[in-house]
């Protein structure tokens, strides 16, 4: 069996490795030619733990390649996956769609034979699918092609694992031919018993944004339960633990921190909300959860400033994690995004360490100094806030933070060190 991918992007060039790493033969485009000539030198443009493995495995067996053509990618496939970017469209919230239309048309055109079947993985509106039958039943009204939805669930820092074992396959389509097709590639998951949700492609596209919404807003929910718990002298970690419990409610996502980012919940909650306003439905709770979200960000950068005394001009403050979560260099919508410009506005001296800052040098403002070493950020600050939870700050001694430190001052934005152990060493 071949398939043919589209973008190799996050999702497409995950998606691509591991349906190699099945036993499936791959063919991935893209329109950059330097990231197609990196590729295949297995460089790979993103950070996500064990993928340069399996790109470089999977080239090396055969069964993965990359190309700018989007004809010698199609060419014998049986199946052409879209994972083209989905951006937030610049002054109204939509998805940006003229990539995945654009793809889609192109695949139309490039299709040589019958019963191809065209599925989307990018995360799209409800209805997009629809359109997509549109333009390829206009471009190519002469040839049975298939359009299918196949959204992904794959988590920063731990796709691979998301995909070889996820909670479940949601697979949206209108022909048996397309489902015999997407069952064939996902043989694997189920000889595992992998649950398989197999729906229309309305219903398959509206669960990916529904079940990102909910995650959303259950950040949001812990996050100003943990402002009351200041308020009131509670602890928010055993709030959440004993909620956790509960069958019904679930540990996961009830960790509270600065807001949440990355790729997925800022553009896929705003893109729900403007879906179902147009809809004549409109979904409050969505709409709330953003706006939430949006102060909070902001309203970290006013904690750090009053934990100083309110007034930050001239003073240095060390920053450790950058990234909008930690097994990642992505730095899209992350909390660092807003907070850090903020601080530089108020005339702090900003100093930050990140493990994978590649992204964040390009994203955050040029008066920030980066430091080799997280000892390196926090050597001389007035303050040190943890941003991002990655592991290496986690062990972080407080007796070494503070012998590097010039101030007293620790914010933990994650929630990440014992407050006690911090109290102890000063």
């Amino acid at each position: 069996m071949r398939i043919a991918v589209l973008g190799a992007g996050y999702v497409g060039l995950v998606s691509g490795a591991c349906f190699a790493e099945f036993g499936i033969n791959v063919c991935i485009v893209d329109t950059d030619p330097a990231k197609v000539e990196a590729l295949h030198r297995g460089v790979i443009p993103i950070y996500e733990p064990g993928l340069d493995k399996l790109v470089i495995d999977n080239q090396k067996d055969g069964r993965l390649s990359f190309t700018t053509s989007l004809e010698e990618a199609m060419e014998g496939a049986d199946c052409v996956f879209l994972a083209v970017g989905t951006p937030s469209r610049r002054g109204d919230g939509h998805a940006d769609l003229q990539y995945v239309f654009a793809a889609a048309e192109g695949v139309a055109r490039a299709a040589k034979r019958d019963g191809l079947v065209l599925v989307t993985k990018s995360t799209v509106p409800v209805g997009t699918g629809r359109k997509i039958k549109e333009i390829v039943g206009r471009v190519r009204p002469e040839l049975a092609i298939h359009v299918a939805s196949n959204p992904e669930f794959l988590r920063e820092g731990n796709a691979i694992g998301d995909f070889m074992r996820p909670d479940r396959v949601v697979l949206g389509a209108e022909s048996d031919e397309a489902f015999a097709v997407l069952r064939r590639l996902y043989r694997p998951l189920y000889l595992i018993e992998t649950p398989i949700v197999a729906t229309s492609i309305e219903t398959a596209e509206l669960i990916k944004y529904a079940a990102n919404a909910f995650l959303a807003t259950k950040i949001t929910f812990i996050n100003e339960i943990a402002d009351l718990c200041e308020r009131v002298g509670a602890d928010v970690h055993d709030v959440a633990r004993g909620m956790g419990l509960d069958g019904r409610i679930g540990r996961k996502f009830l960790h509270a921190g600065p807001g949440y980012g990355g790729s997925c919940f800022p553009k896929d909650t705003l893109a729900l909300a403007m879906t179902a306003r147009d809809a004549g439905s409109p979904v409050r709770l969505v709409e709330a959860t953003i706006a939430v979200n949006d102060a909070r960000k902001a309203a970290m950068a006013d904690r750090i400033i009053a934990a100083l005394g309110g007034d930050v001009a001239g003073k240095s403050i060390g920053i450790l994690g950058v990234t909008f979560k930690p097994e990642t260099d992505d730095m899209r919508d992350a909390p660092s995004l807003v907070i850090l410009p903020k601080l530089v506005a108020a005339g702090a001296r900003v100093t930050v360490h990140d493990p994978q800052p590649h992204q964040a040098r390009q994203s955050l403002p040029g008066a920030i100094t980066f430091a080799a070493t997280p000892l390196e950020a926090v050597t001389g600050a007035d303050a040190v806030a943890l941003l991002t939870e990655w592991n290496e700050y986690r062990s972080m001694a407080p007796e070494r933070l503070r012998g590097a430190m010039r101030g007293r001052v620790v914010l933990d934005l994650r929630n990440a060190w014992d407050p006690a152990a911090m109290r102890e060493a000063g």
